[in-house]
């Protein structure tokens, strides 16, 4: 069963011009934790750990290349990806149990703060990662990636509290902004940290370290904003709201009342397939341009710099493009943008960075856009009083289902023997992707979910 808050059940709490300007508040502080998290997606995750962790457990590997994580025998240099991939475990466990005490409970704020101070905490003991302390640096990766994850669904869940169904769009595509604001100037920061670590007095693994510990600094110090100004809603607890149950237990609850709103759920679909996509053009780009580009490491450091930058504008432009035309019809627009985003990648000629960053340019257009809509028009579909609940099926979607995509692109690259082949494979999520979504009657589904349906959406 279901709790609501008491705004939700007595519309019009925040009416007038005190509520609108209380509101505006509660919204610029929102923006702020993804000012504070975006660095490590970034920074961490995207550009530094994964080497570096990668030759810490080269150094602690016995003579035939394998490390031996609780007597497990596994290869050094695939310990990252497994790390990630436990990482995305222990978070699917976690996520609907906190989604679900979150909505029961109302205190969506105090766990924002244990998850993100957690995972603040977790980056910032990446300092002392060196020598052959892999060991360490795995299980430091397994908290901070589960923290973030777990984060973000309270963080999410805050979406519909915070704005109304007209402003919606406007404000996720602002804090997707935000967050590729701060990860574009942290990054900025930290090239110039590792490139010039020599003239700093640094080794080049001490230059790494403080990259990664100043992540974990500037997630805690920014996540205080959005802290003191987010506020919880007392919620009325319904006749039969039981309490929290176990992660999984509480995960197949909440999918089974998701087949009560059957609309929402094609939605989710949807956004599904072409979301692994998405993610598997993010972590395979680097991949394609070292490897069948013949890239140089600081050239794809600057592309991925380059689609921090521009992920701003296309986030902000995608959240106009919405006002006008509506969010499904420009989520859309961005898939077809998508595919032939890929299709122009195929043709790339290898050793010429320019053309690299051209691609570069046109993902980063696209990305914050079609993130930031997607996780705005979900917000629409989602019934009253289960925010949380509903926003860890979708974070899990985001975070812990994106794995056929790297399969598709792995498979496609071991038949064929080429990396063109490969991600042009990966057109396919974009093109059924965008047929499933156009078929979602957006406007019933938000009212079948119980929502006001905006003018445009």
């Amino acid at each position: 069963m279901s709790v609501r808050t008491t705004e939700e059940a007595e519309p019009g709490a925040e009416d007038g011009r005190a509520g609108a300007a209380a509101r505006k508040r509660e919204q610029h502080g929102w923006y702020f934790y993804d000012f504070a998290c975006s660095v490590y997606s970034t920074s961490v995750l995207t550009v530094f750990l994964g080497p570096y962790l990668t030759a810490v457990a080269k150094a602690a590997a016995d003579s035939e290349g394998y490390v031996h994580p609780l007597g497990i025998p596994v290869r050094a240099g695939s310990y990252f990806a497994y790390t990630v991939s436990v990482s995305v475990i222990v978070a699917v466990l976690i996520m609907p149990l906190v989604g679900a005490v979150a909505d029961r409970t109302g205190r969506k704020k105090p766990l924002l703060a244990v998850t993100a101070y957690t995972g603040a905490a977790a980056t910032a003991g990446m300092f002392f990662l060196d020598g052959d302390r892999y060991l360490l640096g795995g299980l430091l990766l397994v908290v901070a990636n589960a923290a973030l994850a777990v984060s973000m669904v309270l963080y999410n869940a805050f979406l519909p509290q915070i704005s109304t169904p007209d402003e919606r769009d406007t404000v996720s595509s602002r804090g997707w902004a935000f967050g590729y604001t701060s990860g574009a100037l942290v990054l900025l920061l930290n090239l110039v940290l590792y490139q010039g670590h020599d003239s700093f007095g640094l080794s080049e693994g001490e230059a790494v370290r403080i990259c990664l510990a100043s992540a974990g600094l500037w997630w805690g110090a920014f996540a205080l904003i959005p802290l003191r100004r987010l506020r919880d809603r007392a919620v009325v607890r319904e006749p039969g709201a039981g309490p929290a149950v176990s992660g999984w237990r509480q995960l197949v609850a909440t999918l089974k009342d998701m087949r009560r709103y059957p609309l929402t759920l094609s939605f989710l679909l949807a956004y599904l397939i072409y979301n692994d996509g998405v993610q598997t053009v993010i972590s395979q780009a680097s991949v394609y341009g070292s490897e069948e580009l013949e890239l140089e490491q600081s050239t794809l450091i600057v592309a991925v710099l380059l689609v921090q930058v521009l992920a701003v504008v296309g986030a902000l432009g995608m959240g106009r493009l919405a006002r006008a035309y509506g969010a499904k019809r420009t989520i859309l627009g961005s898939l077809a943008a998508w595919g032939l985003t890929l299709a122009a990648g195929y043709f790339l000629p290898a050793r010429t960075p320019v053309w690299f960053f051209a691609l570069a340019a046109m993902i980063g257009l696209v990305l914050g856009g079609s993130q930031a809509l997607s996780r705005s028009l979900f917000s629409h579909l989602v019934p009253a009083g289960k925010e949380a609940e509903y926003f860890s099926a979708y974070e899990m979607s985001d975070r812990g289902l994106s794995w056929v995509g790297p399969l598709v692109f792995g498979l496609t690259y071991q038949v064929t023997g080429s990396y063109r082949d490969a991600i042009i494979s990966l057109v396919f999520f974009f093109a059924l992707g965008f047929v499933l979504l156009a078929r979602v009657p957006v406007r019933r589904a938000a009212r079948a979910a119980g929502n006001p349906v905006p003018e445009r959406i």
